[in-house]
Formats: C-alpha cells, sequence, structure tokens
C-alpha cells in the first residue's frame, strides 16, 4: 500500500510523459519507469541511512524535502507547459501541410529531464526511510524493493495511458502534461 501510495506521483508523471510522447516505443517507457522505480528504491534506503549516521542534518532537511520537488515539478512541468503551448501556436500559425510534425518520432525525454522528474517524485519516499528508523537493514532494502516495484508496474501502466490519450489529443497532450506537474508540485508543498 505504501508502495502504491509512493508512486501516484510517478504515475503522473508517466501519464504526462506518454501524454508527450505517444509514439514512445517500449524501450523509452521501460526507461522511464525503471528511473523512477530505482528512485524509488534509493530514496528510502538513503533516508535509512541519514537516520542511522547522521541524525542531526535528518532534522534540518526534512522541512525542505517538499519545496525542493516543489521546485523541480515547477520547473519540469512549466516547460512541458510551454512547449505545447508552442507547438500548439505554430500549428496554428501554419497550414496542415506545414504543421510541426508530431510524428512517430514523439518528443523524447531526455536523460537530464527524467532524473530531475525521478528526483521530483521520489523525494516523498525520502521521508519513508526517514521515519522506518526501527527497521534493520534487511527490512528497509526489502521494504525499498518493493515499493520499487510496485513503481515499475504503476509507472509502465501510466505511460501506457498516456500514450493512448496522447494520440488523440497531439500538443494539448503536452499541456496537460505540464498542468499536472505543476498541480502536483502545488500538492507536494500543501500537503
Amino acid at each position: 500500500m505504501m508502495g502504491a501510495g509512493l508512486a501516484m506521483d510517478a504515475f503522473s508523471v508517466s501519464l504526462a510523459n506518454g501524454l508527450g510522447n505517444p509514439y514512445m516505443k517500449k524501450r523509452g517507457c521501460l526507461r522511464i519507469a525503471g528511473a523512477f522505480s530505482l528512485f524509488q528504491f534509493l530514496m528510502p534506503m538513503i533516508g535509512w541511512i541519514c537516520v542511522h549516521t547522521i541524525i542531526t542534518l535528518f532534522a534540518f532537511l526534512r522541512p525542505a524535502i517538499p519545496w525542493v520537488g516543489f521546485a523541480l515539478l515547477m520547473v519540469i512541468g512549466g516547460k512541458m507547459l510551454a512547449d505545447g503551448i508552442r507547438w500548439e501556436w505554430q500549428k496554428g500559425k501554419q497550414s496542415e501541410t506545414e504543421a510541426p510534425a508530431y510524428t512517430e518520432a514523439g518528443r523524447e525525454v531526455g536523460t537530464g529531464l527524467l532524473l530531475l522528474q525521478a528526483v521530483a517524485t521520489s523525494i516523498d519516499a525520502l521521508t519513508v526511510g526517514f521515519t522506518s528508523s526501527d527497521y534493520t537493514l534487511s527490512q528497509a532494502f526489502l521494504s525499498s524493493l518493493i515499493i520499487a516495484a510496485v513503481t515499475l508496474i504503476i509507472c509502465l501502466f501510466g505511460i501506457a495511458l498516456g500514450k493512448k490519450i496522447g494520440t488523440k489529443m497531439t500538443g494539448g497532450a503536452q499541456i496537460m502534461g505540464g498542468v499536472i506537474l505543476i498541480l502536483i508540485g502545488i500538492r507536494v508543498v500543501t500537503g
């Protein structure tokens, strides 16, 4: 249940990525879902390690965690929103034969952007590691592994759903994806 709850932000971003590139290949889908899963595994482990090694730093960083996620999601969502608006604007200025290509090449999520998305959506999983201080190392590892597996499945579903919707919406899908990310960022800081 915790894994599903933690994966909801990653699901929404996966959905947005699918909306942004409805022609994404299987390799791209696995790359995105795998990155989110990896960070959903790493963050609770990092939190657990922090609690067991640098407890004073843990107390100092905890209030900043939602704001870091908020900032990252605002940047990513804003860029996606601007790209979608730009695409729709260019499409409106040109005839259908000259409209910007939205083809099987799609819009690939770059490595840097993917890492930002993975960190932003897994930052709340860091707090799970902070709260699991009574876990042994093996319990923390198993818990993180379960969270990662659940995230992988949920993200693959989100990408598939986004791709299905995105093929019908073209540039509007990019705008919707950006709005989703901005709303997630606001929810991160407002609770």
